[in-house]
């Protein structure tokens, strides 16, 4: 499963959303109706599966589906 599948289930999860309303340009607030609780429910949900944590300092600066995408994909190819 690639990192944007994982996350997107994450989201559907949390949100109860179906799959095609969510892609790597979904806003979390403006799209998909994410508050900051249901975004840090998901960082710990995606944490916990990829065994990184995100740093306070990132998380202002994810916004979209594919900020997150992009910061584990950048983990995990760190520690590849």
């Amino acid at each position: 499963m690639s990192v944007f599948e994982t996350v997107r289930s994450v989201i559907m999860e949390i949100k109860d959303m179906p799959a095609e309303k969510i892609t790597m340009e979904s806003r979390f607030v403006e799209d998909l109706d994410a508050d900051s609780l249901d975004v840090v429910e998901m960082l710990m949900l995606l944490e916990e599966q990829y065994a990184f944590t995100v740093p306070e300092d990132k998380l202002d600066d994810m916004k979209k589906v594919k900020d997150i995408v992009e910061f584990f994909e950048s983990k995990l190819n760190q520690n590849a």
